[in-house]
């Protein structure tokens, strides 16, 4: 496990943007898992750990894109149809077995293997069948309906670069090249606790004055959906001894720590004290809304991220800020979100100087241009609202005023919660 430097999450104390901080900490962060070696099966959602090269060009041999006739298009007639014998059949996995011969034309079908001279094939739609022989149209172009070797995939290239998670298509992508295992980085390995006399399990009751513990539950799943190995703690005690021993227990075996509330400076939050007693904890206090501080630091080798205590701001200061720190401990190189531009349903005001998310829902207009709709609630303890949304709109640091047409960005939750 790579060891994360002391000042690793050092920052100061002033208000600051969301760029400058995601700049500072995928300068700072390196990976800490290692790497393993895991069939094509399990790899699905896992982190390259080094290039993808490919051993073979893709497709491996120049073929056909359709059911058709293969021909040489010097043999056609360029004033009118053209006649040839139909002398030999190609099927996909079975080549021609002999060198083709200018004037004829091979009945040929998707995939199958190009013999060398033919260059273009003509579909079986447009042609005419009489006898043994086949009548050609006029005004197919050379080449047409012809694969070359290598269309996709030419030998020697990388195909996955390390760090990029691993969809569908990549794995896809590698099966082609004749991989059958794939080097990725161990999953992370994190911890997650809960801190309060009041929070409850949901398998439990829930006394007056107490509540049920929803952080931990949304904080594992978003966890899960990137990809890391999850150890439930619980919810601890407000009491310093017990969540100092949990944490430097859980930080000898995790790469990460996660909790959410329990860091500020109230008399009943304990978590800071026990942070601080046993490594570093810096409070990032970042001009966005809703969120605030977020807490990074380390315990021993393990890094620790303190989340709000609202569950909205738990959220969005998860996708946007504990997020990024996630991939890249993983060994992630990609870790910023795809905006999209759609037009506002809504009227908003905010202070300048700040990033702020609205909660939104997309719906098409009557013109058929997406537009997004701000739900009814702003508040940061509003978990139902995240529920309704698709997603966020993101508001950049200089607008001070969104008016109902006016386009703006928006973050979906599909692009960054699965």
């Amino acid at each position: 496990m790579a060891q994360l430097k002391d000042d690793c999450f050092a920052h100061g104390g002033a208000l600051t943007p969301l760029d400058v901080a995601l700049l500072a900490l995928e300068a700072k962060l390196v990976p800490v898992v290692g790497i393993e070696t895991v069939p094509l099966a399990e790899a699905l959602g896992r982190i390259a750990a080094a290039d993808v090269v490919a051993g073979r060009p893709v497709p491996p041999h120049d073929n056909s894109a359709v059911d058709g006739y293969a021909v040489y298009f010097d043999d056609l007639n360029p004033g009118g149809d053209t006649r040839l014998a139909v002398t030999g059949r190609i099927a996909a996995g079975h080549p021609l077995g002999r060198p083709a011969k200018p004037g004829e034309a091979l009945r040929i079908f998707t995939g199958a293997p190009m013999p060398d001279g033919p260059d273009t094939i003509f579909m079986q739609e447009d042609v005419t069948l009489d006898g043994d022989d086949v009548i050609l149209p006029q005004g197919l172009k050379r080449g047409a309906n012809h694969r070359s070797r290598g269309e996709d995939v030419t030998e020697g290239s990388v195909i996955i670069p390390a760090g990029k998670i691993l969809r569908p298509q990549e794995i896809g992508l590698a099966a082609s090249v004749g991989l059958a295992f794939l080097h990725v980085h161990k999953r992370l390995r994190v911890a997650v606790f809960s801190t309060g006399d009041e929070v409850r399990d949901p398998s439990g009751e829930a006394p007056d004055g107490c509540i049920f513990d929803s952080n931990r539950f949304t904080v594992m799943g978003l966890l899960e959906q990137l990809g890391a190995a999850i150890t439930d703690l619980g919810i601890l005690p407000d009491d310093e001894n017990i969540i100092r021993a949990a944490l430097e227990a859980s930080s000898a075996d995790h790469d990460l720590l996660f909790t959410s509330g329990g860091v500020s400076v109230g008399d009943e939050d304990h978590v800071k004290a026990a942070v601080e007693s046993l490594g570093q904890l810096n409070f990032w206090r970042l001009a966005i809304k809703p969120g605030r501080p977020i807490a990074l630091g380390t315990i021993g080798g393990a890094a620790f991220i303190g989340l709000p205590g609202n569950p909205v701001a738990a959220m969005v200061t998860f996708i946007r800020v504990a997020r990024p720190v996630v991939l890249l401990l993983a060994g992630a190189t990609d870790i910023t979100p795809d905006l999209y531009r759609v037009r506002a349903g809504f009227s908003y005001d905010k202070k300048t100087g700040r990033r702020e998310w609205v909660r939104c829902r997309l719906q098409r207009g009557g013109d058929g241009v997406l537009t997004a709709h701000k739900h009814s609630s702003g508040g940061a303890g509003v978990l139902s609202s995240m529920v309704w949304a698709h997603g966020l709109v993101e508001l950049p640091e200089d607008r001070t005023h969104v008016d109902e047409g006016e386009t703006v960005d928006f973050l979906p939750f599909n692009g960054v919660l699965s």
